[in-house]
């Protein structure tokens, strides 16, 4: 490993050269994040997996960098034009778009106008020009270039200038100095194309929209380019190109010294700013911005579905989920504590039966006869009518029990899946898919990892983002998620075990084959046993596989098995028992022990709490006996609710209404916040207050604020177009627009 690659990254990260060292030695020894994160503390100051892996990229992009330098270096080279101020322009970038642009000068050209001039012989006359001669004649200097391709003065001179047009676009430092000051400067100015088709009027905003470069947040980045792809608007940026092109005119003339080919390289550099640097750099402006868009929505997606995913489970209840309909009748899954499937069932409550009765008859005898404590209703069509059928009959009949509701994002999909009709090959997709939702009460982790997060309905734009990047920032979030908390060898589905560190798809099939022949594991050491599980697999998995109730108790905790002995000896010294949640343990008496501080401390905590699940410290589904009616809603009322998404601009929150209610990033804080995730998490129950109602669209505008915290700041926020306030939106309009163009069930 390069040593100035891992000082540069320790500088980056304000992380000790250490801890950069024992990460990138732990990786390439072929450690997986999770087990560094969580068992290898000592050598890495115990960083986390989102620490471990900046490490491990930036490393990456570090050593492409240096790579790329190099490899530039000698393409140069070989063309007999390194020099020592070239190698250390290069030495001195810290992207690898700075190398490129530094490179674009050398590289081979075929197509351009200038390359045709050069290989028509016309460079030795772009140098005459640029060497500002005093005296000649330039059009006699030209003559002497005419050939069978060049067989006019005008073309010679035109040739020449396009050399030096070029040259004027690749100025490395001219294009850096260039783009800083655009990018700073310049307006970004979309209207609407003539006979466009936007019949939802979606992108109405961006009719005759502008706004600085510097000021644009990422979801109307997001907005402008699809709204560009789907050919509604035009949109290019607005700088002041006489200024720039000025600046790059003094670097080829000095006019004080007048010269016989001046106005000749004016136009040179003119041509050379209009033709081709600034649409080069609007290109890549736009494209930068583009990036740091998708960059942003994927971060969005990533933490709002590890929010998702960590939502605490709702352990030791029997449950039924409830999957509402019309035609087809409402699907019932009654399920046991642990997810398994116990009866299944139907009614038909809605049009066109109605039959409201028999629906609620059987409703209450299942509940009865399984002991049922909480009903899991999906949040689709005809959620709310089967909502209402629920609360009633508890109301009515005075039943201990509560309900919730449920998102049915990805439900369908996984409920049509090879994996869901190996399961339950006797079940329609729409009783899998009561199952799923029933699950997902009691264990939203172990149910959602079988669902591509993309189904799932947390992002933003994402049909937008790159597939790859998406994968694979989804791909990292399920890996944390899943090993934080662990799970049970014996319950797990191969899909949860496909995540678990050092297994993956085929050893997570042969976990559950062994499970499947030989019953349930009773020790750790049985996973040895299983095929594609050698040791460095069994290392890096088995604390994070749990095995309650077998052989060895502390196989039911998160203590790795190459800890025993020395958690076996902690117990004994300080005479303290596992599941002993007040344990004291004597430090002087540990002192004997070799074990660094965080192997120490890991180990106590699991004695003093050997199955605590790391999800318990988060909110659980929000539990309801009664339903809500939009028409009993009045501004200022104070809800409790559920948020169900957040985006760029507010959070879409649960309210127990069909449709989500919109808390705008504006009403979500009394001080400026930069993004809605600052204050609310996916998943997160909170208090909220009724800010509009527009029954006609059934729409609701929320606010976390109450009303006399809204009075005291200014109610009538306008968001204004531009610095020169030439158009207006108010607040109300803008929410309505946002609700139009996401919906309220907001698939983004």
């Amino acid at each position: 490993m390069e040593q100035y690659l891992i000082e540069k990254i320790a500088q980056d990260l304000r992380v000790s050269l250490k801890q950069v060292e024992a990460t990138l030695n732990l990786l390439t020894e072929g450690n997986t994040v999770p087990f560094i994160a969580r068992y290898r503390k000592e050598a890495t100051g115990a960083l986390d997996e989102e620490q471990i892996l900046k490490i491990n990229k930036e490393y990456d992009y570090q050593l492409k960098l240096a790579q790329r330098k190099e490899a530039v270096k000698n393409l140069i080279e070989q063309q007999g034009k390194l020099t020592e101020e070239i190698i250390k322009q290069i030495d001195e970038c810290t992207k690898l778009s700075q190398v490129e642009d530094i490179y674009r000068p050398y590289m081979q050209k075929k197509k351009t106008r200038a390359a045709v001039a050069i290989k028509n012989g016309l460079e030795p006359l772009a140098e005459f020009l640029l060497s500002r001669p005093k005296e000649g004649d330039v059009e006699v200097e030209a003559q002497k270039y005419l050939n069978d391709n060049v067989k006019k003065i005008e073309d010679a001179l035109q040739g020449a200038r396009d050399i030096i047009a070029e040259r004027v676009s690749d100025d490395a430092k001219q294009r850096w100095d260039f783009k800083q000051y655009i990018e700073e400067t310049a307006t970004l100015v979309c209207n609407k194309k003539k006979d466009a088709l936007d019949e939802q009027q979606v992108y109405q905003m961006y009719y005759e929209y502008q706004e600085l470069v510097k000021n644009l947040k990422d979801h109307r980045i997001m907005a402008v380019d699809r709204a560009e792809k789907e050919n509604v608007i035009s949109a290019k940026l607005s700088f002041d190109e006489d200024y720039l092109i000025e600046k790059a005119t003094s670097k080829l003339v000095v006019k004080e010294d007048g010269g016989i080919g001046v106005e000749h390289l004016e136009l040179a550099a003119e041509d050379g700013c209009k033709r081709l640097l600034f649409p080069s750099l609007e290109r890549e402006i736009r494209s930068d911005l583009s990036n740091k868009a998708q960059e942003g929505s994927i971060k969005i997606f990533a933490l709002n579905l590890e929010k998702l995913l960590l939502q605490a489970p709702l352990k030791g209840r029997i449950v039924m989920g409830f999957d509402p309909a019309f035609r087809t009748g409402c699907k019932l899954a009654i399920l046991d504590a642990t997810g398994k499937l116990l009866h299944i069932d139907k009614i038909y409550p809605h049009e066109p039966k109605n039959d409201v009765v028999g629906a609620k008859e059987k409703l209450l005898k299942l509940i009865k006869e399984y002991g049922v404590q909480i009903i899991a209703i999906g949040n689709g069509t005809a959620s709310r009518e089967s909502e209402r059928l629920v609360a009633d009959l508890i109301k009515e009949n005075n039943l201990d029990i509560a309900y919730a509701l449920i998102s049915e994002a990805g439900a369908s999909v996984y409920s049509a899946s090879d994996n869901a009709r190996a399961e339950f090959p006797d079940l329609q997709v729409e009783e899998r898919s009561a199952v799923s939702i029933g699950r997902r009460l009691l264990d939203p982790l172990a149910e959602l990892i079988k669902i591509d997060p993309k189904s799932i309905g947390v992002g933003q734009y994402q049909h937008d983002l790159p597939a790859k990047e998406l994968d694979e920032n989804l791909e990292e979030v399920l890996m944390k998620c899943v090993n934080r908390t662990g799970c049970d060898v014996n319950t797990a589905s191969v899909e949860l075990l496909s995540h678990i560190s050092g297994l993956n798809s085929a050893s997570a099939k042969e976990i559950v084959n062994y499970r499947n022949q030989n019953g349930k594991f009773t020790n750790r050491q049985q996973l040895k046993k299983v095929k594609r599980i050698g040791d460095k697999a069994f290392e890096q998995s088995a604390g994070f596989l749990r095995i309650v109730d077998g052989d060895e108790p502390l196989d039911a905790t998160a203590i790795h098995p190459e800890s025993y002995e020395n958690a076996k000896a902690i117990m004994k010294l300080c005479e303290v028992e596992i599941g002993d949640s007040k344990a004291e343990f004597d430090k002087d008496k540990l002192a004997t022990l070799d074990l660094d501080s965080y192997t120490l401390k890991d180990i106590e905590e699991a004695i003093r709490q050997p199955l605590r699940d790391y999800r318990e410290q988060f909110e659980t589904a929000l539990l309801k006996s009664e339903i809500l009616e939009l028409s009993d809603l009045h501004e200022g009322d104070e809800l409790s609710g559920t948020v169900r998404n957040v985006v760029d601009f507010g959070a879409f929150v649960d309210i127990g209404l069909h449709d989500d209610g919109l808390i705008h990033i504006s009403k979500m804080s009394k001080s400026r916040i930069n993004h809605p995730g600052e204050v609310v998490n996916v998943g997160d129950i909170v208090k909220v207050y009724v800010y509009a109602i527009d029954l006609e669209r059934s729409r609701i505008q929320l606010s976390l604020l109450s009303p006399k915290e809204l009075s005291d700041r200014d109610a009538s926020v306008k968001y204004r177009k531009n610095k020169n306030n030439k158009r207006e939106v108010t607040m109300e309009d803008a929410l309505a627009r946002l609700q139009e163009r996401f919906g309220s069930k907001h698939k983004h």
